[in-house]
């Protein structure tokens, strides 16, 4: 019979083993006297953990890195599992739906074990500021460590950008092994300076850098790899450049810093050539609702975005182009960035539609009209914005259509009847997912499968 592992008091059976955590510390005083009790350092002497952790933090872009290693590494050859915030997978098949972007330290463990088992060579994971200040990585032992960047989020737990951003480089000042870092960023710059670090850019020259790159059509990047021999050490032969093009159907300035962070970390993990490394990256495809293409005519594009760093990363990589958004921002989450959100919109968009994220227990008319004070920072408006009111603005010479329209669908369905000819439509915040919370119901609601329904439809 299997031994039964819990860390929650509500699963407790007669014969269970109690983990104890910094997170359920205060309930230990409530436990039947015969349960028996271990302690964090004692995980290993149950679970598997004899694989290569390869963690991902930053604030953006730990999924399509994640998924880009994933997959070179699968199309390798190797065994691999991934972990992350669209769930768990082995070798391409679904193991776990979506939960946490970082589960519990008892659930990582547990699925840790599931891919030692099954023979991995691998295991993927993001990392979460949660899980790094909660300890749920504790007791790990990372093969290799990447940072791909610090900007303003998740200021509703952290409370400060500094606690924020002192956690995400905690994780990666800790430990022996390499750790990987964007050296255009400048929150976690400093790290370069630290053993075991590799460094790539796209403005500054790190180990792997970019001589001249291309964003039209796509992603074309001469990227060069430079590496030190280490002493003792064979892993890399000399410091000569290694040069290669790094080709993607992926958008944006942003998907080629994910990749690169990839092509970084395979190399470091593997010693595969560059060559190599580049043309497996070409084939991969991306991840579903992050950046992804839903409609070619007219041209509507689907991500996750849901920072004003993020938003800013998708809109530069069409910033030729006229643009209509459709955005929200999620309820009991970071407030702080809602008006910055709005005014994020309001530079780069010319049709702005308000609408609702996830409200949760908020009043969603009133995080609407959060962010649309950002977008009408300046100018005069005598009375709260309302909801299905058409607001024409002139900003600069150039007219700004802006509208709060709080039920999603509709939303997209009219910035899709509004769409001018050879427009794009954005549609951010939620990418992937296919619930909507709201204060007392989920519903089912997808973004791709919303927009597919109405272009059936002839809208």
């Amino acid at each position: 019979m299997s031994l039964h592992i819990t860390d929650d008091t509500r699963q407790l059976k007669q014969d269970s083993i109690f983990l104890r955590t910094p997170q359920n510390e205060e309930f230990m005083e409530s436990l039947p006297p015969n349960i028996r009790i271990i302690e964090r350092d004692e995980l290993t002497d149950y679970f598997k953990t004899d694989i290569k952790i390869i963690g991902i933090t930053g604030t953006n872009g730990k999924t399509t890195t994640a998924a880009a290693i994933y997959s070179v590494l699968l199309d390798m050859g190797y065994k691999v599992a991934l972990l992350g915030t669209r769930g768990m997978f082995i070798n391409d098949v679904r193991k776990k739906p979506k939960g946490l972007t970082t589960p519990s330290l008892l659930e990582l463990y547990e699925d840790i074990d599931v891919a030692a088992t099954l023979g991995c060579d691998f295991f993927v994971m993001e990392v979460s500021s949660h899980a790094i200040k909660q300890e749920r990585i504790y007791g790990l032992n990372f093969c290799l460590k990447i940072l791909t960047n610090i900007t303003s989020d998740h200021l509703d737990y952290h409370k400060t950008w500094e606690d924020y951003a002192k956690t995400k480089l905690q994780f990666l000042q800790s430990g022996e092994c390499p750790k990987i870092i964007n050296l255009d960023d400048k929150s976690g710059a400093s790290i370069r300076f630290y053993p075991h670090v590799l460094t790539y850019g796209v403005e500054s020259k790190g180990n792997l850098s970019v001589n001249a790159y291309g964003l039209q059509d796509g992603i074309f990047a001469q990227i060069n790899l430079r590496l030190h021999k280490q002493k003792d050490s064979k892993q890399y032969d000399d410091i000569s450049k290694r040069e290669c093009v790094l080709e993607s159907e992926l958008f944006g300035l942003f998907n080629l810093y994910n990749l690169m962070a990839a092509t970084l970390a395979i190399h470091a993990i593997t010693n595969k050539d560059l060559q190599t490394i580049c043309t497996y990256i070409k084939n991969f495809g991306g991840v579903s609702g992050r950046m992804e293409i839903v409609s070619k005519q007219p041209l509507v594009i689907v991500d996750f975005a849901h920072t004003t760093d993020g938003m800013q990363q998708v809109f530069e990589a069409f910033k030729t182009r006229n643009i209509s958004v459709v955005f929200g921002a999620g309820g009991d989450r970071d407030v702080s960035k809602r008006q910055k959100m709005g005014a994020c919109a309001r530079l780069y968009a010319k049709n702005i539609y308000i609408t609702d994220d996830n409200p949760r227990s908020e009043n969603p008319l009133s995080i609407a009209q959060e962010i649309a004070r950002g977008v009408f920072n300046g100018v005069d408006i005598q009375e709260d914005i309302r909801e299905n009111t058409h607001y024409k603005l002139q900003l600069k010479g150039t007219a700004l259509n802006v509208q709060i329209v709080l039920d999603r669908a509709e939303a997209i369905r009219l910035a899709l009847q509004e769409l001018p000819k050879d427009w794009i439509l954005l549609i951010l915040g939620k990418g992937d997912e296919n619930v909507q919370i709201f204060k007392d119901n989920e519903v089912h609601f997808s973004d791709k499968e919303c927009v597919q329904t109405i272009l059936n439809s002839n809208y």
